[in-house]
Order: C-alpha cells, then structure tokens, then sequence
C-alpha cells in the first residue's frame, strides 16, 4: 500500500514554499488553501500574514507567484482582489494522482501519523428489556466511528456498557426463584431473539405486578437485591439466566442492523463492580470527593439546581449503595488503565451531558483523564416522528426497534422487485437487496445527519429513489457496476488512465472530488462527524450523475482513448463509493 498525496496538499506546499522564500520571517505560514469555485483552489493566507508583516498584500501575493512554478502541477496562478491566489491544476496532475490512487486497495488514503488506542462506548442496551428506536443511534453512530477510525490505523475497542446490574433485578431473579420454568425454552433447536424478548417481556410484566400488589413479595424481592450485590452464588446464578436469554434477543436485533458485535466486547455494568469499593476510596482519600450527609459527593463550582444549592455527582449514597457514577468512574480506570486507552469516546443521548461532563472532570481531578488521555461524549439528538415530537406508536408507546427495521426491510424489498426484471434479479437477490436498502436507509438516515440534532424517522423519504438517501448512493454504485459490466471491463482487467488527455469541467469536477477522500476521512476522525462521510458520498454521486451526462462514456466522440480515461473515473468513483458506504455500515449491491 501506498498513500498518495492529495492535490491539494501537494499544492498547499508549494504555496507555503513560496511564501516561506518572499517572507522569511513568516516562518512556515500556512496560506489557507481551500476550493473554489472560481478556479480549483484559492489560498488566503497572504492577507493576515501581510497585515502582520505590514506589507502590501496585493504585492506580497505578486511575489509569491513569481516563486512558483507553473506547468506539472499548477497550470496557472492569479492574484484576485487584495491578495488572494486563484490557483487551477493541469489535467495532468488531476488523473496522473487518481491513477496512484488506483494502484492502492487503500486509495492512497495515508494512515494517521500517530495512531493511539480509542476505546467507544456505544449500543448499549439493557437486560431484560426490549430496545427501542433511542437504542438505534448509539448503535449505527457508534458503528460507524469504529469503522471510520479502523481505517485510519487507530486501535479501536469496543464496549457495550449493558444495563445488566441494580434494584429491579431483586424482583425478577426473586420472582424466577419462584417460578422456574418462566425462562425456559420450547425446545432445545436455536432460540430465535422474539422468543427470548417475549419470555423476558412476560416475566418481567408478571414480577413488576406481583412486587406493587404483594408485599410479602416486595420484601423477599429487595432482601434479593442484598444476595445479588453480595455475590451469593444461587442469586448469580439465576442473574446470568437473564444475561444470557438478554443476549440471544440483543444479538438477533443487532443482526438485523447488519452489525457485529462480540462477546467479549460486552462488557455490562456489573463488569467494574469488583472496582467500585477501590474507585471510592481512592476519590475521597484525595480530596476530590467528600462525604455530605453520609453520601460520597463531588462538588462543581459551575453546577447547581433551581434552588441556587451546589448539586454534586453522588458516586456512593449514604445507604452505602453505589449510582451509575461510581460504575462510570470505574469504567474509566479500566480503560485507561487496563486496555491503555488514549481516547475515550462515549455515543450517549444528549440528554445525559451534564453526568459525563460531571464524571469526566472528577476523573480528571483524580488524574485518571489528563492531556494524554482524553474523553470526549459524542452527543446524539433525539429520533423524532414525522410530526415533530418524539417518536410513539399511535397507542403512544415507545416504538420497538425490531418492528421498525422490518417495515424498513419491506419497504425497501418493494423499491427493489420494482426495477428487478429491468436489471435480471432472482428472488433471493430480491430479498438479500431489500435488507441492504432497508437497514441501509435506516442508517444513512441517521448518520447523514449531525449526531447532535434531532432527525426525523420518516420511511417514505428514507427509501426514497431521489434525494440525500443510501439507495440513491446504492444505485449510483450498480449503476457504475452495470456500465463496467457492458464495457467488459468489470473482470481482471482495470480501465487505464489517460494523463495526456484534455478533461471536460464535469470530469474536472468528479476527479478533484475523488481526490479529497483522504482528507475528509481524517477530518470525520477528527472530529468524530460520520455525517461529513455521508455529505461527501452524496456529494459524489452527483458530481458523477453530471459526469455521466455530459460525458459519453461507452461510445464518446472521437476516440477510444478518451472512452477509456472515462471508464477508469467510473471505477475509481464506484470504489470510493463502496469504500466510503462500507465505513458507514452500509452494504452496495453489484446489481439493483
């Protein structure tokens, strides 16, 4: 493998070498290069660096083109208004770089420089309960993020912090105790995760109505909690009964999403309880947390309640019981600690800021995040129905997550039997292309969409042919497919670059655009954006829709030659689209 560099980098440079040469007290300036839609790129910087060196930007900007040279890289510079730079490329570069690209399986997208270890907090549900449409976006935006830093070099971790521990498994490991036979199976085949979801739904429907109604019940129920949190053999034992039929639902729902998760990656709340003692007494021996009221607390200058009182993050309660606090903290020196983490980034609802803002500055005042290792919550908004509000059945119940991504499943299996005599789908490619666009749609949907608003879940739109959707991203792909296809160039053979050839504008446009990949991956790293992923992929199959019809691509006018240079901008776009798709989790059917 070999990374490339981007046009734009290698132009930034020569930018900066001149400048560097016409102002040597600058030092290394950066000249702010960006596109342009008045030439490819236009660079900035001369006017600040100007101002500082009290020189007059318009000469100093004439200077710097003088100390550039013209011809392989750059075709020509103008110096526009008080001193910005129009720079255009040669055709040359333009397909000279993309055909480097094309030589790399990586698409001479470059590793990071230093690659740490990012541990990802994310799908995290909880035991003996049903996922819902708010465990989606953790789940498909966490995903994603693993993906996309992967692909950078990073080591990533994963973790699905489950809710597998506290109070209400008092009643059901009680009411189990009681009942034996609730969690039992109807035969020893393969349990399918709806049969686990209902055995769990009915005896958690059962125990919560016997626990309010007896409280003969109620007692034995809380004296439960007492076994489970002293390790009492019998009480684990029945615990992991309902870990485990949990599991065989969250997998199956996870399949669904056409996501993998490992076992060894789920790592629950009840993970860091051999921690919590130590975590506790570590905080107060060092001053960051006191006890207030019998309770360990931590105090924040900056964080008070409507009555103008200090409210402090409670990591033990005065009845010696342990909150989400003191496990988040634990979770914390894990990490860090024991899998030696350099970033931790937790996929959590938005609305759960104030307790990581609390539990990450409490961690830093112990030393355990410091600015080597740093934490960060990527945020989410809340899914919204196509009115606006949150989204509910119309009974005004929290909609299953499972119901939603079948009907996503139907619909899309729909959109696809439509066009699949047109393009010779048998029905089993009908149905493996449905889940593709169904669960495609779902997640794109999410994730072209900044983490942090709020988006509306509107299925008419998600599968829809036109539009910011995945299946507009998936026929473009078969589309590109389908035309290597007729072309014969879909086997061994790559199609072959053409340097020496003139390039129309709207090939112009899809090269440079091919060609900042790289640079936008590891700004979506950066700054933990999948949705700019999304923004470029969509970005470029509509550059390529331009291309293709202004552009003859099997019979071009007037020679084979430039047929050829045409067809290898249609493989080099139907790969970064696929690369791109798959960083996202979204699958790209050859035919559609």
């Amino acid at each position: 493998m070999a990374s490339v560099p981007s046009l734009a980098s290698s132009v930034n440079q020569r930018v900066a070498d001149a400048l560097a040469s016409a102002l040597p007290e600058a030092g290394a300036a950066d000249p702010l290069l960006r596109r342009s839609d008045r030439a490819d790129f236009q660079a900035n910087g001369i006017l600040a660096l100007a101002k500082k060196a009290k020189a007059n930007p318009r000469e100093l900007a004439t200077t710097v083109v003088e100390g550039i040279p013209t011809g392989d890289l750059i075709q020509e510079i103008e110096v526009s208004g008080p001193g910005f730079l129009n720079i255009t490329i040669t055709d040359k570069a333009i397909i000279e770089t993309l055909a480097a690209r094309a030589l790399d399986d990586r698409l001479g997208v470059p590793l990071a420089a230093n690659p740490g270890t990012t541990v990802i907090d994310y799908a995290q549900p909880n035991v003996a309960k049903e996922m819902h449409v708010g465990h989606l976006r953790s789940a498909v935006i966490g995903a994603a993020m693993v993906e996309i830093l992967e692909f950078t070099g990073e080591k990533v971790v994963r973790r699905h912090h489950i809710g597998d521990w506290g109070t209400q498994f008092g009643m059901l490991i009680q009411y189990l105790l009681e009942h034996p036979h609730e969690l039992d199976h109807k035969s020893d085949e393969e349990v399918s995760g709806e049969e686990a979801m209902s055995n769990l739904n009915r005896l958690y429907k059962a125990s919560r109505a016997l626990f309010d109604s007896d409280e003969e019940f109620k007692t034995r129920a809380r004296a439960r909690v007492v076994d489970l949190q002293a390790g009492d053999p019998e009480t684990l034992a029945l615990w992991q009964r309902f870990v485990d039929e949990s599991k065989i639902y969250f997998y199956s729902v996870f399949n669904k999403l056409d996501m993998d998760i490992q076992d060894p990656d789920v790592v629950g709340e009840s993970g860091y309880n051999d921690m919590l003692v130590e975590t506790c007494k570590l905080l107060e021996e060092s001053g960051v947390a006191v006890r207030s009221n019998g309770a360990l607390c931590v105090f924040f200058d900056d964080v008070k309640g409507p009555d103008g009182n200090p409210t402090p993050l409670i990591v033990q309660k005065s009845d010696g019981g342990f909150g989400y606090a003191a496990t988040d903290l634990s979770a914390i020196r894990d990490r860090v600690g024991n899998l030696g983490a350099t970033e931790l980034i937790y996929v959590v609802d938005a609305r759960q800021s104030l307790h990581f803002k609390m539990v990450f500055e409490t961690a830093r005042r112990a030393g355990w995040l410091n600015d080597e290792v740093k934490a960060v919550q990527l945020a989410f908004g809340t899914v919204l129905g196509k009115d606006g509000k949150p989204f509910k059945t119309r009974e005004g119940e929290t909609v299953r997550l499972v119901d939603l991504l079948d009907e996503a499943v139907d619909r899309a299996t729909a959109v696809v039997r439509e066009k699949a005599e047109k393009v010779g789908l048998t029905e089993a490619e009908i149905v493996e292309n449905g889940q593709y666009v169904g669960i495609g749609a779902v997640k794109y949907a999410d994730l072209s969409t900044s983490a942090a608003r709020d988006y509306k879940f509107d299925l008419d739109q998600m599968v829809s042919l036109t539009g910011d959707t995945s299946v507009y991203l998936q026929y473009a792909y078969a589309r590109i497919k389908s035309i290597l296809r007729k072309s014969g160039e879909a086997g061994d053979r790559k199609p072959v670059a053409h340097p020496e050839l003139e390039l129309a504008p709207a090939e112009r446009a899809l090269g440079l655009h091919l060609d900042h990949f790289g640079e936008l991956i590891a700004e979506a790293a950066a700054e933990h954006a999948p949705h700019k992923v999304a923004a470029y992929l969509y970005q470029l199959s509509s550059l390529f829709a331009t291309f293709y019809e202004q552009c003859p691509v099997v019979k071009p006018e007037p020679e084979l030659v430039v047929g050829e240079n045409r067809l290898f901008l249609c493989d080099l776009t139907a790969r970064t689209l696929t690369k791109g798709m798959s960083l996202l989790g979204i699958r790209t059917p050859e035919k559609l």
